[in-house]
């Protein structure tokens, strides 16, 4: 399958730039995989099509500053052995490069990054963030990212990073800082910092809605997916077979794990928040080769295409994704039809509905 098979036309204004408020207030369209029949809702009627038993999982990692800004400083040896004495080059000892904290390494101090402009970055370079922060370029993947080493552990990093960094909001919003950025690009449920993006599915629950779900009967339970790499790096390759995906770090605790499994025993439906739950779930599934799931901790990789079998989830909460986007691919295998997925995507363009991260919800049941 080609990965042209998932472009899709999408006016640049229906790129939402601020998030609905309130969070329930968005839009949601309502598929049915079966009968291949949609209607269009407010997220808040998603009561509606929730009944008491089924499970809700959600992950809720939290995302962190991981968006830094720094200026790069050449160590005197560095600048004598690697960097060639040129013009060029004496402009990097006052040059500023944005940093993009993507995960941390099984080494003290080590993270992987990318860098815009990376051109700017070489072995050996120093980049300071503030007189307390700062990071050593050790090394330049074959993926384009870099590994950058820090004297502080993982968490004073990121705690570091969240009080000189910025909220990573992805490249299309254009609107800036807005009030209460921090809090709106975060569900209200996160728990487990480590994204550097946040799963946006999520965004369209309050705590009132919650309560009411509760009150009806719905059962929750939680997984840890940290957003990394393979949630946004585009599909370059021309065949959808020949990308690539990026680990990413889950959890799934034994108490979500048995949440899960009963609901599964018991034939009552699982319903994912978000492609990022799907990915654990059913990445673990796969991992462990049975129908049921076990706990852990550690790194999964998992493609979903059309043709995927589906173990674990039987409904999915989603917001609308890039064109020719992995998450558009899983939601078109999730729905069983690409085409008609893409139907959907071409009537919430005619309706306006919005589009991306601070836009507006999918439910396919």
């Amino acid at each position: 399958m080609k990965t042209k098979d998932f472009d899709y036309f999408l006016p640049h204004e229906l790129i939402a730039q601020f998030p609905a408020e309130p969070r329930d207030s968005s839009r949601l369209m309502v598929v049915d995989k079966n009968t291949q029949q949609t209607k269009h809702e407010h997220f808040y009627d998603i009561i509606n099509y929730l009944q008491a038993g089924d499970l809700l999982v959600w992950n809720n990692s939290k995302v962190f500053k991981a968006r830094l800004r720094g200026t790069i400083e050449l160590d005197e040896k560095t600048a004598d052995t690697k960097i060639p004495a040129n013009a060029t080059d004496k402009i990097l000892n006052a040059a500023k490069v944005e940093i993009f904290l993507v995960r941390p390494m099984e080494n003290f101090g080590v993270w992987k990054a990318l860098a815009k402009p990376g051109r700017k970055l070489r072995l050996g370079i120093k980049i300071i963030f503030a007189k307390d922060f700062f990071a050593e370029v050790i090394s330049k993947e074959s993926d384009g990212t870099f590994l950058l080493q820090f004297k502080d552990d993982d968490m004073e990093v990121r705690a570091k990073a969240n009080k000189y960094g910025e909220v990573p909001t992805p490249p299309y919003i254009k609107s800036g800082e807005f009030a209460n950025l921090d809090k709106r690009y975060q569900t209200v449920y996160a728990k487990h910092e480590g994204s550097v993006a946040a799963p946006t599915a999520g965004f369209h629950f309050t705590p009132e809605l919650i309560e009411k779900l509760e009150k009806k009967g719905v059962q929750f339970a939680e997984v840890t997916l940290h957003v990394g790499l393979g949630t946004f790096m585009p599909v370059k390759t021309e065949a959808i077979e020949d990308h690539k995906m990026h680990s990413e770090w889950v959890e799934l605790s034994d108490k979500n794990a048995h949440l899960i499994n009963n609901a599964k025993a018991e034939g009552r439906r699982v319903i994912a928040v978000g492609t990022t739950t799907v990915r654990t779930v059913e990445g673990l599934a796969l991992k462990f080769a049975k129908d049921q799931l076990e706990p852990y901790q550690g790194d999964i990789n998992i493609f979903i295409t059309p043709g995927f079998k589906f173990k674990m989830i039987d409904a999915l909460i989603t917001n609308f994704h890039l064109p020719q986007s992995t998450l558009l691919m899983l939601v078109s295998a999730f729905a069983g039809d690409r085409e008609f997925m893409l139907k959907c995507y071409e009537e919430a363009v005619k309706e306006e509905y919005r589009f991306f991260s601070f836009g507006d919800a999918m439910l396919i049941k």
